[in-house]
């Protein structure tokens, strides 16, 4: 299946104030096929509006055109002022490559965007990041410098002659910046203090510093302090555009950090848009660690994360419409493993294939790790086995994602057979078709064997564990254990079979010796752990 290409596209327009502009501009958007308005994000103090939008690459460019021919017509800049820095009317139109898209055709399409919106609407384009090739002008800020008040002077001079579009200032717009960039997080951390205050904290983290001789703490953060006069506040207001590099987490803490030595109180933080998930758990993952926390679950460490950033302060934060993953993500194409367990097993007695004994095994052992799991997370937390709370939470992690994996195969399984099948269907008319058809049975058959080995090994890395919930668990739960035990070594004997039924088949000699030798070193462990388990659990009786 083609898998879908995802650009996201973060326009600024400096209008923040006007609600029928603010929706004009977002229905524009909005009603171009083939994209999704995720977030529009008004700020009044700064006048400024950040839409967020993702789609196919070629309807990105035309919903950032649409947005851009409302702006032409209602926002005119001789009118504007506000807090934040800015040269336009549409300030800034990043396009950022966020699925099976590279940054290298991010950079073409906002030339193509440049282009067009540069002829369409006769105004003058600047390019920036990856789209700019000249140095003194690849940083927003080097295009920014001066602002809209000094574009008409600063347009004129040769060095500053607009990538595309018009050599003039057009003073109802201004000009506009596009090009591709990193994922951008933009993030405001909340000050009970001064503009000032806030501001010489900005100073201090963000990479520029104070200037050349006296730069700031983090790499790829930019940032200033500024007042909220909606919010009674100030704000440490942060760009993050390399959040791998330096995290907000990091960043948030240092502020918390500052704000305590000038005796001023730090009330949480603000997303202005949105965040990749990686960012959040990352976060979640630096507090667990820093508190010697016991979390698993992806909802409860984005909760964590949130509360610890009070990322609630300003607004609700809901996960569902600030982590971009969670916007962008489709139905995960697992029929079998989302089917009822009704379903899924008529699906096997169906007169098909597929799902077959490979997809059960995975099931199966499944079933048996998450038994396992359960028993542990019993006897978790239970004040009599408080003694145990180190050793659980050292068991609890593998047999937990291990069941997630495992489960994960179950479709996996039925998908390989499925390409099998495919190919042995190639044509073979002539001596290419053959040769052809003969390299995709091969590849398919590996890919079929290999992905029953995975199970086998997935459900191996999980013995310790289950053996260990054996010894310690709570005993009245020692039957799950014990099926728990069985299913894991019956799962881990049926993806064995699996492997061996279609392992004669393979020319690839040194493959097959291979896969041979570890399957049956695997398999066999299995039954020496399931002896081993089922006698703890006896013994302990």
């Amino acid at each position: 299946m083609k898998k879908k290409r995802i650009v996201e596209c973060v326009p600024n327009f400096s209008e923040g104030r006007n609600e029928k502009i603010i929706n004009a501009i977002a229905d524009a958007i909005r009603e171009t096929s083939g994209v999704k308005l995720l977030d529009v994000d008004p700020g009044k103090s700064t006048n400024r509006t950040v839409y967020t939008f993702v789609g196919e690459p070629e309807r990105v460019i035309q919903a950032a055109l649409n947005s851009a021919r409302v702006a032409r017509k209602l926002i005119d800049m001789r009118h504007h002022s506000g807090e934040h820095p800015r040269i336009g009317a549409l300030d800034v139109c990043p396009f950022i490559p966020i699925s099976n898209v590279t940054m290298d055709e991010c950079v073409e399409l906002s030339k193509e965007f440049a282009r067009r919106v540069s002829e369409e609407l006769g105004i003058p384009v600047y390019l920036y990041e990856f789209a700019q090739p000249l140095e003194y002008r690849k940083k927003l800020s080097q295009i920014r410098e001066g602002e809209y008040e000094g574009l008409a002077e600063k347009i004129q001079k040769p060095e500053w002659t607009p990538d595309f579009g018009p050599a003039e200032f057009i003073p109802e717009w201004g000009a506009t910046v596009t090009g591709a960039r990193n994922f951008l997080i933009a993030y405001n951390v909340n000050i009970l203090g001064t503009k000032e205050q806030a501001h010489r904290i900005a100073l201090n983290i963000r990479e520029a510093g104070r200037g050349p001789k006296e730069p700031g703490l983090f790499p790829e953060v930019k940032a200033i302090g500024w007042w909220v006069e909606e919010y009674n506040l100030a704000q440490v207001s942060i760009n993050f555009t390399n959040y791998k590099v330096t995290p907000p987490h990091i960043v948030f803490e240092e502020i918390k950090r500052q704000a305590n030595e000038l005796k001023i109180a730090v009330v949480g933080s603000e997303l202005v848009g949105l965040i990749p998930l990686e960012a959040i758990l990352m976060a979640a993952d630096y507090y667990i660690e820093k508190e010697g926390l016991f979390v698993l679950e992806e909802d409860q460490k984005i909760r964590l994360a949130v509360e610890r950033l009070g990322l609630n302060s300003i607004s609700k934060f809901i996960p569902n419409k600030k982590i971009i993953e969670y916007l962008v993500a489709e139905e995960p194409e697992e029929p079998l493993a989302r089917a009822s367990v009704r379903d899924f097993i008529q699906k096997i007695a169906a007169r098909t294939p597929t799902p077959g004994g490979g997809s059960a095994s995975a099931a199966i052992a499944a079933i048996g790790t998450a038994l396992a799991c359960m028993v542990a997370q019993l006897t978790y937390g239970v004040r009599k086995f408080e003694h145990l709370t180190e050793q659980l939470r050292k068991v609890i992690p593998p047999l937990y994602f291990g069941t997630k994996e495992l489960i994960s195969m179950i479709d996996a399984d039925s998908n390989a057979f499925d390409q099998y099948m495919q190919a042995l269907k190639l044509p073979k008319s002539t001596a290419q078709e053959i040769e052809k058809r003969e390299l995709a049975i091969e590849e398919s058959l590996k890919n079929a064997i290999q992905v029953p080995f995975e199970v086998m090994k997935l459900a191996d890395s999980c013995w310790d564990a289950l053996i260990e919930v054996a010894k310690i668990g709570n005993i009245a739960s020692k039957s799950d254990v014990e099926i728990g035990a069985k299913a894991l070594e019956t799962g881990i004997w049926g993806a064995y079979r699996n492997v061996l039924i279609n392992l004669p088949n393979i020319k690839d000699e040194e493959f097959r010796e291979k896969i041979l030798r570890e399957s049956e070193f695997i398999v066999a462990k299995a039954r020496e752990n399931l002896e081993k388990a089922l006698l703890i659990i006896e013994t302990r009786t």
